[in-house]
């Protein structure tokens, strides 16, 4: 893995170090001396362990790697052994270039010809921008190929969760999840609102307002999106929760999603060729004491 010099963002409070080699993926986001994110190892094995990298094209696992497209299964790599799925698209494990940058800024581009870890070119653009209080993220995805193909964006930060961590928001339902780590049926759930020192959540949420919080004595953290469908992962031995506002349920793109509807009605995205699709996170900071 080539390792760079992070790039650094910083605007009053707020610092954020990128690494565009390594997944376009953000290294940490502190508010002061307090890490909001999780912070990235100096020497990670993966991009994984950063505090967040970007979902594109598509977004959580797709069953066995099977990717089913206008009547048509491309058989991507299983990239998140020991489970038998892909993970996550490609852009995490792409390197990303800066396409411009300031000291609050950047903007980030990844080129995919299309290949066999995702068969339909695109161009990817992230960026990143510091407010006095706020890291606000946009990222777009345009279609490069030559027939209409599927697409997926979303965000996989881990925040870090000091105890007596409560978690707050409002959703419509949550897919429930087989032991294989894929969506079995959609049920209704209003969210959640309760503590995350002994909570257990692997789980997309659906029908999700746009607004979460994570607050704990000293901070609230906001976190806010154009995007209705919400990943929640913790469990009570972990010191971080990932939350991740996505496009469309886990495996919308598999088997699965063939029988059970189309995949547009999961979120899935469809982009004639040249077209684009875009969406935003921000994660706001206020100070409680």
């Amino acid at each position: 893995m080539t390792m760079q010099t992070p790039l650094t963002l910083q605007l009053a409070a707020l610092r954020c170090t990128v690494r565009p080699e390594l997944g376009g993926c953000i290294a940490g986001l502190w508010w002061n001396d307090l890490a909001i994110l999780r912070t990235m190892p100096t020497a990670p094995h993966s991009v994984r362990e950063s505090a967040s990298y970007p979902l594109v094209p598509y977004s959580n696992r797709i069953g066995h790697g099977q990717l089913q497209w206008a009547g048509s299964t491309y058989r991507l790599p299983l990239n998140f052994a020991p489970e038998e799925h892909s993970i996550h698209g490609v852009g995490w494990e792409r390197p990303w270039h800066v396409l411009d940058a300031d000291a609050r800024s950047v903007r980030l581009m990844y080129q995919h010809p299309g290949d066999a870890a995702w068969p339909f070119a695109f161009d990817a653009v992230q960026e990143l921008r510091l407010t006095a209080d706020a890291l606000d993220q946009t990222m777009c995805i345009t279609n490069r190929a030559a027939q209409a193909a599927p697409a997926g964006l979303g965000w996989h930060p881990y925040f870090t969760k000091p105890p007596g961590t409560r978690i707050r928001f409002a959703a419509q339902a949550r897919w429930d999840m087989g032991a294989d780590k894929l969506p079995t049926q959609r049920l209704p759930h209003s969210g959640l609102q309760q503590g995350c020192d002994t909570l257990t959540v692997d789980h997309c949420f659906d029908g999700w307002l746009g607004a979460l919080t994570l607050e704990h004595s000293s901070v609230r953290v906001s976190v806010s999106s154009d995007l209705d469908k919400l990943v929640v992962f913790t469990t009570p031995t972990r010191d971080n929760i990932a939350v991740e506002p996505v496009s469309h349920v886990n495996n919308a793109l598999g088997p699965w999603a063939q029988a059970a509807s189309e995949p547009q009605a999961l979120g899935v995205r469809v982009l004639p060729p040249g077209a684009s699709f875009s969406a935003s996170m921000r994660v706001r900071l206020e100070a409680l004491a």
